[in-house]
């Protein structure tokens, strides 16, 4: 299944209006956002809900994180939610999702809140984000190396080739097709790949490990070279915007 917002439009309306507290943005990410997803592919919602002050600073546990899923039409939805908090501490960390789910063009539900959180983004940008790209890459190639599916070795090629797009233009970019465009050094069996992609969410890569590895391991110095040479710095800015944009949220929502 190929995602489109809008047929899917009322059903995710609803599941917003259902939510206990102010959901601030929710966006699609996965296979949808990195452009390849297969016919019976998720749909990943991703975004940031609101607790209450009293939620914060009683005895009881906060529900930082929620996950709610369901099934439309025969299609698995996921949405994932963390307070805004949390999540804003998450920005603060070399964490590449957050900063994915948080600019992805796939939009379901906004508020000005979450655009002031976008507008952020470049000031939580740092070198040692190629780290997360990198552990990342590492792990989808080992899956790869044990299924042999096609799922984990695009899922490597895309996050090495967001990192190094990212050290070298401060841009999160996680579509893949976008990427190929992009990144010179990216290998030439990619669109064929993507394209094989959209008929089984589980297929076979038709290639080996062995016929792959230079191709990934190259991309893992193209990644070490970028962040070498990135104008990137090594340490987030955003650090007191993000403090002060949490709290000024919480107060506005305690004032009703």
């Amino acid at each position: 299944m190929t995602l489109t917002i809008e047929a899917h439009k009322a059903d995710l309306t609803a599941v917003v209006a259902g939510e206990p507290d102010p959901l601030l943005f929710a966006t699609v990410s996965g296979a949808h956002l990195y452009g390849f997803p297969s016919r019976d592919s998720d749909v990943d919602l991703r975004g940031v809900h609101l607790l209450p002050a009293e939620a914060l600073v009683g005895l009881r546990e906060p529900e930082e994180t929620r996950d709610r899923m369901w099934t439309r039409d025969g299609v698995e939805m996921d949405l994932v939610t963390h307070d805004l908090r949390k999540f804003a501490r998450l920005m603060l960390r070399r964490n590449g999702y957050v900063l994915e789910q948080l600019t992805s063009p796939l939009v379901v539900h906004t508020t000005p809140v979450h655009a002031e959180l976008v507008a952020l983004v470049p000031g939580a940008l740092t070198t040692h984000h190629a780290h997360h790209y990198r552990g990342f890459a590492a792990t989808q190639w080992r899956l790869f190396e044990k299924s042999g599916e096609l799922k984990p070795l695009l899922y490597t090629y895309r996050a090495l080739l967001t990192g190094i797009h990212l050290m070298r233009s401060g841009e999160v970019q996680a579509h893949l097709p976008t990427l190929v465009e992009e990144v010179p050094e990216a290998p030439a069996r990619i669109p064929d790949l993507v394209a094989a992609k959209t008929a089984a969410e589980h297929g076979a890569a038709g290639v080996a490990a062995e016929g792959v590895r230079a191709e990934v391991e190259a991309l893992h110095g193209v990644l070490d070279a970028a962040r070498a040479d990135s104008g990137l710095p090594d340490g987030v800015r955003a650090g007191d915007a993000l403090h002060d944009l949490v709290v000024r949220a919480r107060l506005q929502l305690l004032e009703g």
